[in-house]
């Protein structure tokens, strides 16, 4: 809790929630959608599926990027999902941005989706190898259809509140940066936006959740019984691609 911290406040005054650099998954994932298979063919567990190379600049993209914020706009505490792209991601931020002083939290709540028998399918899949859970998930809406073995995003939704009660108790007054998955920035608008299921769903159909993207909420003191953490900016990309000397 920083030393500054009124004792009347139960909110960062800023949360930065990032999603992680581009992974092997990622790439794959495309190659599966553009050649009509069925999976994307990783055989490790997803949660140790890693950053590629260009996930690893993006990271240290955000890295630069906070370094060339004023010392009082920058984290001053790191909470990650344990899965390696995006610790990794943290990592490699922390480094570039030079916060030795930032500790590292892991916290299991912002680990990605579990997909549970849907793992590695792509659309195509999910009909071929399990037409049932197709026909379910298209009755039930993605929100709440809940794959055996997975979550749905009612699911991720429920552990993110209880995340967010724990930032309420242990973080008021800090400046707070999340590094997560997409779902998760998406559920994380959902809760502090105070959404319904089809503004979710049209949020998430309308503009995906870039990799090494930014999305910031700042504290207004003056919203709500105590404060409330109001969007300032969503899926901002720093600039990762190296400049091309013009001399």
């Amino acid at each position: 809790m920083s030393p500054l911290h009124d004792p009347s406040e139960i909110w960062p005054t800023v949360l930065w929630i990032v999603r992680h650099g581009e992974s092997a998954g990622n790439i794959a994932r495309e190659a599966a959608l553009a050649a009509r298979r069925l999976s994307t063919g990783i055989d490790i567990r997803d949660v140790d599926v890693p950053l590629s190379p260009r996930g690893e600049q993006q990271a240290a993209a955000l890295g630069h990027w906070f370094r060339a914020q004023p010392p009082d706009e920058q984290p001053t505490m790191l909470l990650t999902s344990p899965y390696e792209r995006a610790h990794r991601t943290a990592t490699i931020l922390v480094s570039a941005a030079g916060f030795d002083h930032v500790p590292i939290w892991i916290d299991e709540r912002l680990r990605e989706k579990e997909f549970g028998v849907l793992d590695g399918l792509t659309g195509d899949g999910i009909v071929a190898r399990q037409p049932e859970q197709a026909t379910l998930r298209r009755f039930l809406g993605k929100f709440y259809h809940r794959p055996p073995g997975g979550e749905s995003w009612t699911d991720v939704i429920l552990r993110l509140r209880t995340l967010i009660d724990t930032i309420s108790h242990e973080y008021p007054g800090e400046r707070l940066l999340i590094v997560a998955h997409s779902v998760v920035v998406l559920c994380f608008r959902y809760i502090l936006e105070h959404m319904t299921e089809s503004e979710l769903l049209a949020l998430d159909q309308g503009e995906e959740v870039a990799n090494g993207s930014l999305t910031t909420y700042v504290l207004d003191p003056q919203q709500g019984r105590r404060g409330a953490l109001v969007l300032k900016g969503f899926n901002f990309v720093p600039e990762w691609e190296p400049r091309t000397s013009t001399t």
